[in-house]
């Protein structure tokens, strides 16, 4: 994992991990939330995940125009990423691995969930130009459904859509396949899996010298990791 990677997986570790009963956009319950938009509008948490996204993308080889997706997940990543784009283009980062050769301006652009009935009444804001190769970004993919509206809002506007991008996967809800299906035949790429937050985060806790964390144990009840031994191996619902 690069070094950009790692630093943002501990932003999101620190920032955006939390532990209860949830109830989540699929209509589901879950015992843990992960609150992408804590590390996505965090100064750093910012900065390193246009840096993550960018990366990705440029490794793709297809050399999008634009980047965008689903308001309000998809907003400061899209943004981020265009600015970082413009910071490579005009010679203003000094990191050696981010040569400019090659580099070209990835602009951003919004999708609203409704069209809106004034003004221009149109669905895409920002960038808009048909026939544009474009990547759909998105904050967590829990049942997929708004990664699949943006890539057929983007269609229907008339974007090629290249790829899809998503910081944070949620894998118990079969989001992936839908959306691989929509997507097709662009790929889809997640930066993290919830497990990988999850796990990060356990060690953040062992790192504080949490007394009651029990890395590396299950709960007795359900399985699922346990933060605590004392008295029973219990996970965050189960404790007593």
């Amino acid at each position: 994992m690069s070094n950009a990677r790692e630093a943002l997986l501990q932003v999101l570790a620190e920032n955006s991990f939390r532990l209860g009963e949830f109830k989540l956009s699929s209509g589901g319950t879950s015992d843990y939330y992960i609150d992408c938009r804590a590390t996505t509008l965090n100064a750093e948490g910012a900065r390193l995940t246009a840096r993550v996204f960018y990366d990705e993308i440029y490794e793709s080889g297809f050399k999008p125009d634009a980047v965008g997706g689903m308001t309000m997940g998809a907003d400061p990543i899209a943004t981020g990423i265009a600015i970082l784009s413009a910071q490579r283009i005009q010679g203003r980062i000094t990191d050696s691995s981010m040569e400019s050769s090659g580099r070209k301006l990835i602009h951003g652009f919004v999708v609203r969930k409704d069209v809106k009935d004034h003004g221009t009444e149109q669905r895409i804001e920002g960038f808009r130009r048909k026939g544009a190769k474009v990547f759909i970004v998105d904050d967590v993919c829990t049942s997929g459904n708004s990664i699949i509206q943006a890539i057929e809002a983007s269609r229907q506007f008339g974007f090629e859509v290249v790829g899809a991008i998503c910081l944070v996967e949620r894998e118990e809800a079969r989001g992936r396949p839908l959306v691989e299906k929509v997507a097709h035949p662009a790929p889809f790429v997640t930066i993290y899996t919830a497990q990988d937050v999850g796990e990060k985060h356990l060690h953040v806790r062992q790192q504080e010298n949490d007394p009651l964390l029990a890395l590396g144990e299950v709960c007795d009840l359900c399985g699922r990791p346990a933060v605590t031994v004392i008295p029973h191996k219990r996970c965050a619902a189960h404790q007593e």
